[in-house]
């Protein structure tokens, strides 16, 4: 064990007024604090179904401008945001999703069910094929996945668990869900209780989430809170998230993610900062800075295994703080262990600076053989003494120590 110099858990990042210096973060384009679009139209709050009426609104918006909801609360099926169109939530305003899974099918009655497959639901927001569309506002967007479903006598939530029990999948909505598109942004919005992923994303290039809150309880099965899937030029900051799954999970299913930064968030319960498990176009060019982590299952996370497998590589963590995370760093290429295929995971070029865990955690790093290890560097990471250390086909270089002060990780940056 080497000795590190010690240093406080705060990001130290020179801005000029709110812009976000780029030479430091991955995200190559010129990223700032987001401005609220002027409205179209203003729509107050009725009774019943209002679906119609939202969607007609949107559909009839001028691009660079917004729907705007006003307070009160707004109860609808599943909702498209059209091409440079966006939604605006109020302060005091609520949009909850109706728990109706036959509003959500996609044609096979499978939406509300569980089956081998667990895609037959469409989300409640969509947003397809777009340039420079989003949701903005103070306001709350709610999945409602602890309501019972209509016609069913479980929620969202207890399918899910009940697809666990039974090793297959469950058929429920995410809340968000961004395909193919350009320049989207999330601001400020409040998400919770997503019956699913709370953001996803799919082929997107350019996508900004900052300053929303996502929080959701942490029994929620599989309610992540921000995927960027196979996109790049990705800035998720400001953020506080506290779910039932990954806080954040950068995934390559069907392309690869990159260049993507996720600055000065706050997490609390979920499954931490993750990059995987799929993986299989790659993950790279990904800073993560400025995060502080309270109460987290993991921290620092990246998995995936041969069945999922790809490359991994320049991801940095820097000024990251944590405090009652019970795997403060977990790196692995056995995530899952059953699950095995001809796709190998490499992680490498991975970097720790200046991480600071407050209590006592396990630190796995699982590579596959002498081979393929997994390849980090460690600078200035601070760990408290009677943490248990796994290493397992790694190449650990660089300074850490047992000698981490503190109890408050404050804000890093946060």
């Amino acid at each position: 064990m080497m000795q590190g110099h010690y240093h406080v858990c705060f990001l130290v990042i020179v801005l000029s007024s709110i812009l976000l210096n780029v030479g430091n973060a991955k995200d190559l384009r010129t990223v700032t604090e987001p401005k609220n679009p002027q409205s179209c139209t203003t729509l107050k709050a009725g009774s019943g179904d209002q679906t119609t009426t939202i969607q007609k609104a949107l559909d009839s918006c001028a691009k660079g401008k917004a729907v705007e909801l006003s307070s009160g609360t707004f109860e609808s099926g599943p909702l498209t945001i059209p091409s440079g169109v966006s939604l605006l939530v109020d302060s005091g305003a609520i949009l909850k999703a109706l728990p109706n899974p036959t509003l959500y099918d996609l044609g096979a009655k499978t939406c509300g069910t569980r089956d081998q497959y667990g895609v037959g639901c469409k989300a409640f927001i969509t947003i397809h094929g777009a340039t420079g569309s989003g949701i903005y506002g103070k306001g709350t967007i709610d999945g409602q996945g602890g309501q019972t479903m209509t016609g069913k006598s479980e929620t969202w939530w207890k399918l899910a668990a009940s697809a666990k029990e039974h090793n297959d999948y469950q058929n429920v909505p995410r809340l968000i869900q961004i395909n193919d598109s350009v320049d989207i942004t999330l601001y400020q919005i409040t998400l919770k209780n997503s019956p699913m992923y709370h953001v996803a994303t799919s082929k997107t290039n350019g996508l900004t989430v900052w300053g929303i809150t996502i929080n959701t309880p942490s029994t929620a099965r599989n309610t992540d809170g921000v995927d960027p899937m196979g996109s790049q030029n990705v800035t998720i900051a400001h953020c506080s998230i506290s779910t039932g799954d990954d806080n954040v999970a950068i995934k390559a299913i069907s392309s690869p993610s990159r260049y993507i930064s996720v600055l000065n968030n706050h997490f609390g319960t979920g499954h931490g900062m993750s990059i995987g498990s799929e993986i299989t176009y790659g993950a790279s060019d990904v800073t993560v800075s400025g995060l502080t982590m309270d109460g987290t299952t993991n921290g620092l996370r990246i998995k995936s295994n041969t069945f999922r497998g790809g490359l991994v590589t320049g991801v940095s963590y820097t000024n990251v703080c944590m405090t009652g995370v019970k795997h403060p760093i977990m790196l692995d290429m056995e995530y899952g262990h059953n699950v095995t295929g001809h796709l190998t995971p490499e992680f490498r070029d991975i970097t720790f600076t200046n991480v600071k865990v407050l209590t006592e955690g396990t630190f796995t790093f699982d590579g596959l053989s002498d081979s393929n290890p997994i390849e980090v560097t460690m600078n200035d990471v601070h760990i408290k003494k009677g943490s248990k250390w796994v290493a397992s086909h790694a190449k650990i270089a660089g300074k850490w120590a047992e000698d981490v002060t503190g109890t408050v990780c404050k804000n890093a940056g946060n």
